[in-house]
């Protein structure tokens, strides 16, 4: 997973046309930390369909109040520039609950770009 520690990175990252997904989390969250072990199992499911991307909110603070992030991890999925959907709160969050919002952007992402 590409690791973004700036506005300009996160930005140039949520312009692309393929689905891309914000993963916020910070080194000393546990709850991050509990979904590492995972995540790239997950992300190599995923790996046709999206792009997951892992934002430091410690790197680029301004970018998690911008965009409104009250709990880590979050996720959030971008195409374009455009929020498509998020799944954001301060919950531990399981991988089968990743995979279903996971598929939950890749739904919502091929009903914008059929």
């Amino acid at each position: 997973m590409e690791k973004i520690t700036s506005e300009t990175e996160f930005q140039v990252a949520i312009q692309s046309p393929r689905l891309t997904v914000a993963v916020f989390k910070a080194d000393w969250c546990g709850d991050c930390k509990f979904i590492d072990p995972f995540m790239p199992e997950v992300e190599t499911k995923f790996s046709n369909q999206l792009t997951l991307v892992e934002v430091d909110v410690d790197a680029v603070g301004d970018v998690s109040q911008q965009q409104n992030i009250l709990g880590i991890p979050s996720f959030v999925a971008y195409s374009d520039g455009r929020e498509l959907v998020r799944y954001v709160n301060k919950l531990r969050k399981s991988r089968e609950e990743i995979e279903d919002f996971l598929q939950r952007a890749v739904d919502v992402y091929s009903t914008i770009h059929k």
